[in-house]
């Protein structure tokens, strides 16, 4: 894992990326992973209101968006990095969080379909594949639509950057960089890829100015 991101990834990173001026990296890191185009997002506050409520086990999750795509479809959409225990209690808590804390927000608003991003920095589910996409069916009462409620995970060991080419991607980029173990090719995208440049300058900010209490 990236060494930029350690002790406590998702209190590091939330402490960082949770900002209007920050939205375009968590926009840009969503739009590669959903495959997606975002006209709007804003944060929810909900979590950061409810903090000092809340359990020290209950304070995961680096960001928490609503979104509305080009289509004019809204989301509501999670991310969070899950250490090696309970990984799937973990999955299914944070999405009911994300989810129903939106009830809680002030403004009349529609409820909407929430979708998460996990990110893993060890190896957990069978398939080889570094990023997947799991659906669970969810029918909350007869007259209500079925919804599905939808999660990505993304296991950073599973991702191999030595079969990398010459010409690497955007999603490629956001993994070599999650990821960390190869210096070379995170120059690389640090230079390509301004998003992460960024994130990448405000972690090197954050470390700089972190002190001992």
């Amino acid at each position: 894992m990236n060494r930029n991101f350690i002790s406590n990834s998702n209190f590091v990173l939330r402490k960082i990326l949770n900002s209007k001026d920050n939205l375009d990296i968590i926009q840009d890191f969503i739009e590669t992973f959903l495959n997606i185009e975002i006209e709007e997002i804003s944060l929810n506050s909900y979590l950061k209101n409810k903090e000092k409520y809340l359990p020290s086990e209950e304070k995961f999750g680096i960001a928490d968006v609503r979104i509305k795509l080009k289509n004019h479809e809204e989301l509501n959409v999670g991310i969070q990095w899950i250490d090696g225990y309970f990984v799937q209690n973990k999955i299914l808590l944070y999405y009911a969080q994300i989810h129903t804390n939106q009830l809680e927000h002030d403004e009349n608003r529609d409820f909407v379909k929430t979708i998460t991003i996990n990110i893993l920095d060890f190896k957990y589910f069978k398939s080889p594949n570094y990023h997947q996409k799991k659906q669970i069916e969810s029918n909350e009462s007869e007259d209500k639509k079925k919804e599905k409620l939808e999660f990505h995970i993304l296991e950073l060991p599973k991702f191999n950057e030595d079969i990398i080419e010459s010409h690497i991607n955007k999603k490629e980029a956001w993994m070599i960089y999650l990821k960390g173990d190869r210096v070379d090719l995170i120059s690389k995208v640090i230079k390509k890829y301004s998003a992460i440049s960024k994130l990448d300058d405000l972690l090197k900010e954050y470390w700089e100015n972190e002190k001992m209490e």
